[in-house]
């Protein structure tokens, strides 16, 4: 059945936020802070490593670094052309909608909790690759894999920011499903060094959701995302 691994991950998703959601009812509002805190770590070096991945080579019996120049236009321009389309306002206007639909009024956290929980799940190769192995190759294993940590992120965010994060099943099912549709037209364009300029960026912007739940919200991560597009269209520049 094609979607199959989408349907699994959703369903990852929605327990791990059920479970966050009646354990966080529990936990006083210090042990929530230290939740966030956790989440903001973690995402942080989950972030870095996987852009430390690519960027750090051997070189001369050490370590040198690559796609520097990628990051720096990539970002500047995505971020620049995000900026102009104002996805982040957009993107929120859809949490405060979410949030009125769900009566969740009271809760001060629920587009942080949306926003950082979509972003984090949304975001990096296994988002696009994963459904694409569903869609052509009825191979849904990766979606399982994503699922599980899927699961374990959306229930911590869940426990320390509330059930907004949990909605972050809705932009999950959307893209997912979208590149499972498309899957036969952009697999061609998913060459690995397609795939090594999305880790690199994508991760990075997964930095910057844990910079956000660590600070507050200090940068503006959705107006980054055509940099995701540009760092693909930049594999097939020639060099």
């Amino acid at each position: 059945m094609i979607g199959l691994g989408t349907i699994i991950n959703a369903a990852c998703v929605l327990l791990g936020g059920a479970l966050g959601f009646f354990f966080g009812k529990a936990l006083k509002e210090r042990y929530q802070d230290i939740m966030v805190k956790a989440c903001g770590l973690s995402t942080v070096f989950i972030g870095a490593s996987g852009a430390f991945q690519h960027m750090l080579v051997p070189q001369d019996g050490g370590l040198g670094t690559t796609g520097s120049m990628l990051l720096v236009i990539t970002l500047c321009l995505g971020g620049l052309l995000g900026e102009i389309a104002d996805i982040e306002g957009h993107i929120e206007q859809f949490g405060a909608w979410l949030k009125v639909k769900s009566r969740s009024e009271r809760d001060p956290h629920f587009i942080e909790g949306f926003t950082s929980a979509s972003f984090t799940i949304c975001i990096g190769a296994m988002a696009i690759i994963g459904p694409m192995n569903d869609a052509i190759y009825h191979d849904y294993t990766l979606l399982v894999t994503k699922g599980i940590l899927d699961a374990i992120i959306v229930m911590a965010l869940t426990s320390s920011l509330g059930k907004g994060a949990v909605f972050s099943v809705i932009p999950l099912v959307l893209w997912q499903g979208a590149m499972t549709v498309l899957a036969r037209l952009i697999m061609p364009l998913m060459t690995d060094a397609a795939l090594t300029n999305l880790s690199m960026v994508g991760n990075v912007l997964i930095f910057c959701v844990g910079i956000n739940l660590l600070f507050g919200k200090k940068v503006r991560v959705a107006n980054y995302l055509p940099a995701l597009v540009l760092a693909v269209a930049a594999a097939f520049l020639p060099v």
